[in-house]
């Protein structure tokens, strides 16, 4: 958790233009400029806090699957899940930079597919971007939809849509073989012509290569800080799914700022013990009638019968 001080009241943040797709492939730390700030967001009221807050990227994940539908993983999410949170988010957002990922098996069959499905997102959920996960397997899949005008955000390192392949959510690059294989990976969605790039879940240091070898920038999730800017899922850096995940299993990456779980609990059974004890409603929670209309009302009613007897007569 992280103390008062590293909080910085609303009167105190800058206003920030959003980025544009140009401005993004040009971002590089080592130039000079401050690391890329992205977040996911799946509705709309978070996304307004989102872009409020100045963060630089908006990300409609897959991650939704985990954070707000209740599944296992990301496998089973829909395109039609991703436009419709796309859609929520846009509204909340009108302006912000957003990128939404295709999911699982629709990009991966064709060229045709890919662009299709890439089109949806960018016409019917109003993304500025898309994301797909892989590396030289999906750069025939990048480099047709970037040809289509949609631009295209990489995604290399831990890809959660195959992690089963992948020897499930673990660490990725750590001997030799598989370095040099993720820095084959980047320069290869980088000659695609994606814009940007996520790197997940790999050590620091090779982060830190992979952000040196690549021109566009580099988005890290637990690959260091050395990486162009850092994305967080917004449900684990509030610590709404703390209670849900075992501290074993908890990716390190993913610390909370604040326990909302705790929170809204707090607020949830306050309440319901409100309701129950008849503490809420009070008269300043309800809309009173004028005394004379509802004199009206109680005249126009049917006279109650005197009696259940009085109705089988």
């Amino acid at each position: 958790m992280s103390g008062p001080e590293s909080i910085v009241s609303s009167e105190a943040r800058p206003a920030r233009a959003p980025l544009t797709i140009p401005a993004l492939r040009r971002h590089k730390v080592r130039d000079g400029v401050e690391p890329l700030v992205m977040l996911t967001a799946y509705d709309a009221p978070t996304a307004r806090l989102a872009a409020a807050a100045g963060i630089d990227l908006l990300l409609v994940g897959d991650s939704v699957g985990t954070a707000v539908l209740g599944y296992d993983s990301t496998v089973p999410v829909t395109l039609d899940d991703i436009v419709h949170h796309a859609k929520a988010v846009r509204r909340g957002a009108p302006h912000a930079q957003m990128v939404a990922d295709l999911p699982f098996l629709t990009y991966q069959v064709s060229d045709e597919q890919a662009v299709t499905n890439a089109g949806r997102l960018v016409q019917e959920g109003g993304a500025d971007a898309v994301k797909l996960e892989g590396g030289r397997a999906q750069a025939d899949r990048i480099r047709a939809i970037v040809s289509a005008g949609i631009p295209v955000v990489g995604h290399i390192g831990l890809t959660p849509q195959s992690a089963g392949a992948l020897g499930g959510m673990r660490v990725q690059g750590r001997d030799l073989d598989g370095a040099l294989a993720l820095i084959e990976d980047a320069r290869a969605v980088e000659a695609a012509g994606a814009h940007m790039l996520v790197v997940e879940v790999v050590p620091a240091e090779l982060g830190a290569l992979i952000t040196e070898t690549v021109s566009i920038p580099t988005i890290g999730i637990g690959a260091g800080a050395a990486c162009d800017g850092q994305v967080l899922v917004w449900t684990d850096l509030a610590g709404l799914t703390a209670k849900a995940l075992d501290e074993a299993i908890r990716p390190r990456f993913a610390a909370p700022t604040l326990d909302l779980n705790a929170l809204l609990e707090d607020a949830f059974a306050g309440f319901a013990a409100a309701v129950r004890s008849g503490a809420y409603p009070q008269p300043q929670h309800t809309y009173p009638m004028k005394p004379e209309v509802l004199a009206a009302v109680r005249e126009a009613l049917p006279a109650p019968l005197a009696a259940d007897g009085a109705r089988d007569a």
